[in-house]
């Protein structure tokens, strides 16, 4: 009688065993906001050892206010910087849709909501223009937008002056609408004894849509693929031109969301104001571990650039130095935060290559 035995089943190719599985520590080193998280904790407890006013949870609402002024912005910045562009006009952008919104309506008399959706459009022509020059001219956007930055700053200046003889915008809190935008963009909330800006609120959802946008959509695929090799990118399908000129639009309505928070908060505008701001949002999309040359970063990173910027400009006054040394210490910190995000980039690609 004879048996016959069945050959054991052959093994599975060895897909698997090709697999590299990352340790908890190269997973951890290839996230963008672990260095900016570790700072973010050593300076919030240096300054509550050394600033004991920022011991109160009105303190602390206050830095987050603080944080979400710059950060709105910052979360469509360190988006284009992950499509590895640059916006400088920004800043001045800002100022441009409050004082839009303004003049035109006080001049017109018109409701202040109207002038708001044509403040908007307005901005989101400027960003359509840089983006397609940048695309179309291949000059550098850093030069396209630095442009853009002079002629804003000098419209800005020169159109307030010839409206209204000095450099600030009319005062818009008697207005039809002003009720209405000022509960969108300025309302405060008060709970349990502290005061929550709106601005806060909307900062953090603005933060949810980006990383829900570069995480989980294949529009942040992209954006990922043009940051990292245009050309690469291009030869896939990826529509860089719509990307990136979609990109900029987002700067531009989230500059012009921000320049709507301090029209309606404060509601008067100086021309000058937003100067200088654009390189805050760099700096607090780079802090958060955004790239400068593009294809990496991710939109917590740039939350909590921004919340270490807020948290160092408010806690150095509370600490009782002179807010003077706050630029110097910037300064430092965007040195720092370039080169440790190399360090920990450069670290966590040879251990997966190891």
């Amino acid at each position: 009688m004879s048996h016959t035995t069945k050959a054991p089943p052959s093994s599975a190719p060895a897909e698997s065993s090709n697999r590299v599985t990352l340790g908890l520590s190269n997973r951890l080193l290839a996230r963008p906001e672990v260095g900016a998280l570790v700072a973010a904790i050593v300076i919030f407890i240096f300054f509550l050892i050394v600033a004991p006013a920022f011991r109160s949870a009105d303190s602390f609402f206050t830095v987050l206010y603080q944080a979400s002024t710059i950060g709105i912005v910052a979360v469509g910045v360190g988006m284009l910087m992950i499509g590895g562009e640059f916006d400088l006009s920004a800043g001045v952008t800002v100022t441009a849709a409050g004082l839009f919104n303004a003049m035109f309506c006080y001049e017109l008399g018109i409701n202040l909501i109207v002038g708001a959706v044509l403040s908007l459009v307005f901005c989101l022509l400027v960003g359509f223009i840089n983006g397609y020059l940048v695309m179309r001219t291949g000059i550098p956007s850093f030069l396209i937008t630095l442009g853009t930055f002079f002629v804003l700053q000098g419209a800005n200046l020169g159109v307030t002056k010839l409206i209204t003889g000095s450099v600030s915008s009319p005062n818009i809190n008697q207005m039809d609408g002003y009720s209405f935008l000022n509960a969108v963009f300025a309302h405060e909330f008060h709970v349990f004894g502290v005061t929550l800006p709106i601005t806060v609120i909307w900062w953090l959802l603005f933060v949810a849509m980006s990383g829900y946008i570069l995480q989980r959509t294949r529009i942040g695929n992209w954006i990922y693929a043009v940051g990292g090799n245009a050309d690469s990118a291009r030869a896939v399908g990826v529509p860089v031109l719509k990307v990136k000129v979609g990109l900029f639009m987002t700067v531009s309505f989230l500059a012009w969301f921000t320049g709507m928070h301090y029209l309606y908060n404060f509601n008067v505008l100086q021309a000058g104001n937003g100067v200088g701001n654009e390189f805050l949002y760099i700096i607090a999309a780079v802090v958060g571990g955004t790239l400068l040359t593009g294809g990496y970063g991710n939109a917590f990173g740039v939350a909590i650039g921004a919340f270490i910027f807020g948290m160092t400009n408010l806690c150095i006054v509370y600490a009782g130095w002179d807010p003077n040394w706050f630029k110097a210490f910037l300064g430092v910190m965007l040195l720092l935060a370039v080169i440790v995000n190399l360090y920990v980039k450069k670290l966590s690609t040879t251990r997966k290559v190891g």
